[in-house]
């Protein structure tokens, strides 16, 4: 409609080229209540319709029973971190968070609910899909069966709380016997299948490690061997120690030796003083004849005699003095009480110095001749050391590597006895899982009926009122007088009634 853009005079409305009036309609909440009262008819009709499709999805929804079960989980053995070669870290475990975790995780792995179906039957998971199953071709059954395997991703909740190892699990079924058994069958299930997960994957790994380093443990001993040989030692350490031990003896015997051989030096040397100095021969014992002064003796006697009856001067004894005087002389002359037999010999301690020398000479010889062994044993010990020393690097370097190799396969050795023991122990048991609750089928249901039948009155209610406001704000014209003097701001002398068409 067209206008000429003519404001009435004192109002917000505009006259139109035709004489009409162009405004919007200002309505009071009366006026609103009065127009969807007239509207009732459509309000009633939009709610009806609204009302009837939800109430058609809440029967259609149908009714859910919900099984539960709770596990508890510990730190096992399979968390326990075992490095496959040396000792690094050693030992280490995880926190009680992380382990749970990583149970939820197997929980909820599709692989897991893979196997339940297959061990089950699809039949029992999910009846309605078990006719299109059987009719499809393999790559259609393959859909069919991922399909299932969401649903019952989406059938399945486990819940879990911070600081706790309690892992709850639900199950929701239309069937309460179906959602029992198709969580009690998830629960043996799983505990199968973590083993499978948890299991060390290492064992082949480690075998054919095993084998290699065995390999290259021969082929080190072989070298070591073979370099033993060559260098003609039994035991290289051994040797060495006691190359080490003989040399220190061999040059503590020398030194005794050298020190021996001073001293029998400084004893030749005043031996040779003191034996110019001793007579070869001595006088061993002398026959005297006491014939002279047993003469003597008589001679004094017979003076006393005389002088008992002569006086001193007188000729008798004068002639015994002469004679007295004679005999004393010749046995005062040299030798002259040595009169009778004598007999001299060789002299002891010349014979003992001569003895002790000559001893001392030959035990210097023997000195000096074990001297001289003993610096040609020495020559050799310290050949054969420094023999040994040119080959030490290389010994060490097989011995190392041979050490290394060995400490290796022992390892080796020890991590797969340990991972047999850990698989046949995880086989038998389940040492951290504990089945706190197993799941029964549920006495009572749960369905979302109620709830819906109320959000679809609500909608309905909504969609309705807005079909009534929709209708009276796209309504032409003043509906009442009053809306008329609102919009147009101008009094409404007369209202004519609304006549009815034909």
């Amino acid at each position: 409609m067209a206008y000429d853009n003519t404001w009435g005079a004192g109002s917000g409305a505009y006259r139109g080229t035709g004489g009409e009036w162009a405004s919007r309609p200002r309505y009071s909440y009366a006026d609103v209540v009065t127009l969807l009262w007239r509207d009732r008819g459509l309000m009633l009709a939009v709610f009806a319709a609204v009302f009837a499709v939800g109430v058609v999805a809440a029967f259609l929804i149908k009714t859910e029973y919900e099984a539960h079960s709770s596990i508890l989980v510990r730190l096992g053995q399979a968390y326990v971190y075992e490095p496959d070669v040396g000792d690094a870290a050693r030992g280490a475990i995880p926190t009680t968070d992380d382990v749970v975790r990583s149970e939820v995780e197997i929980l909820q792995s599709p692989d897991l609910r893979r196997r339940v179906i297959t061990s089950l039957g699809i039949g029992k998971v999910s009846p309605d899909a078990v006719a299109d199953y059987d009719r499809a071709a393999p790559a259609k059954q393959q859909k069919i069966l991922d399909a299932v395997v969401a649903q019952m991703g989406r059938n399945l909740k486990v819940d879990t709380a911070p600081d706790t190892s309690v892992v709850r699990l639900t199950y929701a079924d239309s069937n309460p016997d179906r959602a029992a058994l198709v969580l009690n069958k998830l629960l043996d299930e799983y505990l199968t299948y973590r083993r499978t997960v948890l299991a060390d994957k290492a064992q082949p790994y480690l075998d054919q490690q095993l084998q290699i380093f065995q390999q290259k443990l021969n082929e080190a001993d072989a070298a070591y061997q073979s370099f033993l040989s060559s260098a003609g030692i039994d035991d290289f350490d051994a040797e060495k120690a006691s190359l080490n031990t003989l040399q220190t003896s061999i040059t503590d015997e020398r030194y005794r030796v050298e020190a021996r051989l001073s001293e029998i030096g400084g004893r030749l040397a005043e031996i040779g003083r003191q034996v110019g100095r001793i007579s070869p021969e001595v006088e061993l014992y002398r026959d005297s004849n006491p014939a002279a002064s047993d003469k003597l003796m008589q001679l004094n006697i017979d003076r006393q005699d005389l002088l008992s009856r002569y006086r001193p001067d007188a000729q008798p004894v004068r002639d015994i003095d002469q004679k007295i005087a004679q005999l004393q002389a010749l046995q005062n002359q040299p030798g002259g009480q040595t009169s009778g037999v004598r007999r001299s010999g060789v002299n002891p301690v010349y014979q003992t110095v001569q003895t002790e020398q000559l001893q001392l000479n030959a035990e210097a010889a023997s000195l000096r001749e074990r001297q001289s062994a003993l610096v040609a044993q020495l020559g050799q010990i310290s050949a054969r050391r420094q023999q040994l020393n040119e080959l030490e690097p290389q010994y060490l370097a097989l011995g190392r590597d041979r050490d290394l190799l060995q400490t290796q396969v022992r390892d080796l050795l020890q991590r797969r006895q340990q991972s047999q023991a850990s698989q046949a122990i995880a086989q038998k048991s389940d040492d951290n899982i504990r089945i706190v609750e197993r799941p029964r089928p549920p006495a009572k249901g749960s369905s979302l009926r109620k709830p819906i039948l109320v959000l679809a009155f609500l909608f309905a209610a909504f969609t309705a009122l807005c079909a009534g406001l929709l209708r009276l704000f796209l309504r032409r014209g003043f509906a009442t007088p009053s809306c008329a003097a609102r919009t147009l701001d101008l009094p409404v002398l007369a209202a004519a009634g609304v006549k009815s068409g034909p």
